[in-house]
């Protein structure tokens, strides 16, 4: 046995026995989640926007790590600042908060937290639902814990105080500034600026755009999302960054005064496109290309009054040891539960669902590898990973809603790591969930040592189609 290979069998032992001692009690039932529908005939849409810069004051008595690539790489400097945004929207009464947040995610435990503080808020103005949706910028502080000095969780306590006290006013400001309006919803395909570099090749590049346009006008603001990984300035970089979301927003905002919030789709091994070789090049080039492309959207068609949605909790198994270790040593925090796993311990997590004027959205945990999502990208016996075919993997969440359009919110609410096809999840033999392992064609698998485990996307699958049948009975599919 090698050193690492019983460095492994130690931090497994470990974590097998520290889960032991939590005493966590039988698996929890999480019960179906009730569908909540505002608006409706002769409702009529509001909207509110705010925004706020969140980058930490970088200097050499405090360091923040940088969240996305290697461990113990401190911040040196700004190349743009992370900000976040809020929108509400609501249709004449109650309504929902989406915010988007220039980070690389934030844990479950840490979302239930801010919504906890937001109590008071939600009571106050009748806030139905917070929805927390991280960009996923590679270039950010750490948020979750992973990339600081370890064992020392790289989370910064007084930045997550921040954060949670600027979210708090974010919220206020969009809660003050809603206005009477119409919703637009549109979309436009960008396969130059979707680049998938894993097998299979199965991928969509759609940019999907809401667009809020107040009565008597005045400033509109777009939700745009797209599935590409905002990780273009590469390992090398240690500048502070939203990464490409940045260049996007300020291309529209040059041409047109806009408000602009942004989320990821299903992310999974899917980069910007190749526009440049240079890394800052690729990074403003392809911010800026996709500003232009959502500047070009002509099919907006309005969009109803009528807001349904499900917020649905439900039980991560966590397989990966690894993981649980560094929840075990509060690396980072999660809602840790009991669970049917191989560590036998989990962590609550959720799905949310949407219908905004008919137009369906499912928010998920982590990132997700498009043939999940949608119908057509599974690989058969011949080609996969582990020589399985296409029947061992869960039905995608597009037929499941019955909607091939069906958009992804990614890293929202929860980061859970990567979910991908069971037929193509590969695990070294010796060291797994730490070493990447080498399938039968010789492809490197990378992705499966940041996951909570093969059955992540089985139990996203079948989250989804509880939400389907809580909204199929009452009549809203």
């Amino acid at each position: 046995m090698t050193p690492g290979e019983a460095l492994f069998q130690y931090a497994r032992s470990f974590a097998f026995k520290k889960a032991a001692a939590m005493k966590l009690g039988d698996v929890p039932d999480l019960p179906a989640a009730p569908a909540v529908t505002l608006g409706g005939e002769g409702a009529a849409w509001r909207a509110g926007f705010a925004l706020r810069d969140i980058s930490p004051k970088i200097t050499k008595m405090h360091p923040y790590w940088m969240a996305g690539y290697r461990i113990g790489k401190s911040i040196t400097g700004v190349l743009d600042p992370v900000t976040a945004s809020a929108l509400w929207l609501d249709c004449g009464g109650d309504g929902v908060v989406l915010l988007s947040l220039d980070l690389i995610g934030l844990t479950g435990y840490d979302v239930n937290e801010l919504r906890n503080a937001l109590e008071p808020f939600c009571r106050r103005t009748g806030c139905r639902n917070v929805t927390f949706s991280c960009t996923h910028t590679h270039a950010g502080p750490d948020t979750m814990g992973y990339w600081g000095p370890l064992p020392k969780s790289g989370k910064d306590k007084a930045y997550m105080r921040f954060l949670k006290d600027t979210v708090l006013l974010l919220c206020e400001d969009a809660y003050r500034d809603r206005r009477p309006g119409q919703l637009y919803y549109g979309s436009a395909d960008a396969p130059e600026l979707n680049h998938r570099w894993r097998k299979p090749d199965y991928k969509k590049s759609v940019l999907h755009r809401f667009r809020f346009v107040p009565d008597g006008g005045g400033k509109e603001a777009w939700y745009l999302n797209f599935p590409a990984h905002p990780n273009t300035l590469g390992g090398r970089n240690r500048l502070l960054s939203a990464d490409y979301p940045c260049y996007m927003r300020r291309e529209i905002q040059r041409n047109k005064d806009v408000n602009v919030l942004f989320s990821v789709s299903a992310i999974g091994a899917t980069d910007i496109g190749e526009v440049a070789k240079d890394d800052l090049e690729r990074t403003v080039l392809g911010g800026m290309l996709l500003g232009k492309r959502a500047l070009e959207i002509q099919n907006d068609r309005p969009l109803p009054a009528e807001l349904t949605f499900v917020r649905q909790p439900f039980v991560m198994p966590l397989d990966n040891p690894v993981l649980s270790l560094a929840n075990t040593l509060h690396i980072f925090t999660a809602r840790r539960c009991a669970a049917e796993s191989d560590t036998k311990t989990g962590f609550i997590s959720e799905l949310t669902y949407f219908s905004f004027g008919g137009v369906q959205v499912l928010t998920v945990p982590g990132e997700m590898f498009p043939e999940l999502v949608w119908a057509g990208g599974y690989q058969d016996a011949g080609h996969s990973a582990t020589g399985e075919g296409a029947d061992v993997d869960p039905t995608p969440l597009s037929e499941i809603f019955d909607d091939d359009d069906l958009i992804i919110f990614g890293v929202t609410n929860d980061m859970a790591g990567y979910a991908m096809a069971r037929n193509d999840f590969i695990l070294d033999d010796k060291m797994p969930f730490l070493n990447r392992a080498t399938d039968r064609f010789g492809r490197s698998h990378y992705h499966e040592t940041n996951s909570c485990g093969i059955s992540t996307g089985d139990v996203i699958a079948a989250t989804a189609k509880r939400i389907r049948q809580t909204l199929a009975a009452g009549g809203k599919l």
